[in-house]
């Protein structure tokens, strides 16, 4: 089956691609960072963080299309969360209305949050796509460990984009299975046949894992995973650290510019 892997892209050439994966990794930290701690309402800055972060999209020259799809699909998560907070946060009311004997109001304090986590969620998961699509799951692994990341977390990670696809693939198969008896009728009456399903999957989910674990003591798993490819610092990659992490710190050299 065809499956979206969120590095699909990593084998494209460009200056992005090149970099070492903990450049990356750092710099993509220091950028979500930056855009947290901004004050809310500071539209100029976020917009110089915009700026900045579609500037390096367009060196890795990932298409426009699948970046635009895979920011949106966050969307919808930050608003369930969010959308509450006009409505509870006090301040000017910028709209209300009277629904029985309760009074809803908007307040522009909280809009102005409300637009404030949009804006930081997007940003952040603008620099989430280009780190995620210009590395490997692999180096990305590696380069985890190789900044402290304990080793079971590396595992479960690794473990975890290894065999998501081919639990997809087995609930595919079960699904497919399913609809080739069906006859009809509502989900209600097919709640018994989900509940079934679920617990197939599990089954099969944990005896697959207990014949895997086996296979790999076989071979001498020993918990560490050996690889050939070694990561050093190149000057590119000093070069852009050094780059980025001053074009990110201009916001605030502005602001100590200004306040003092």
């Amino acid at each position: 089956m065809k499956h979206s892997f969120i590095d699909e892209y990593s084998r494209l050439d460009s200056v992005i691609h090149r970099l070492d994966p903990r450049t990356k990794l750092i710099s993509t930290l220091a950028f979500v960072l930056a855009v947290v701690l901004t004050a809310a309402g500071s539209w100029p800055f976020f917009t110089f963080y915009f700026v900045l972060i579609a500037l390096l999209l367009v060196l890795s020259r990932l298409p426009l299309l699948y970046v635009l799809k895979r920011a949106l699909v966050i969307l919808p998560f930050v608003l369930l969360i969010a959308v509450f907070i006009p409505f509870f946060r006090e301040g000017e009311v910028a709209w209300s209305c009277n629904i029985w004997t309760w009074q809803i109001s908007v307040t522009f304090a909280g809009l102005l949050v409300l637009a404030n986590v949009l804006v930081k969620s997007w940003l952040s998961i603008l620099a989430l796509i280009l780190l995620s699509s210009t590395t490997s799951m692999d180096d990305l692994l590696k380069g985890l460990k190789q900044l402290g990341m304990p080793q079971v977390m590396i595992l479960i990670l690794s473990f975890m984009y290894r065999y998501l696809f081919v639990l997809e693939d087995e609930v595919m198969r079960i699904k497919q299975a399913r609809d080739s008896r069906n006859f009809g009728g509502g989900w209600l009456h097919h709640m018994k046949t989900i509940g079934n399903i679920l617990g197939t999957l599990f089954i099969r989910s944990y005896e697959r894992s207990e014949r895997i674990y086996a296979a790999m003591l076989s071979r001498g798993f020993s918990g560490q995973v050996q690889t050939v490819h070694t990561m050093k610092y190149r000057r590119y990659d000093i070069l852009f650290g050094a780059v980025f992490g001053v074009m990110l710190a201009i916001p605030y050299i502005y602001l100590a510019v200004v306040l003092y």
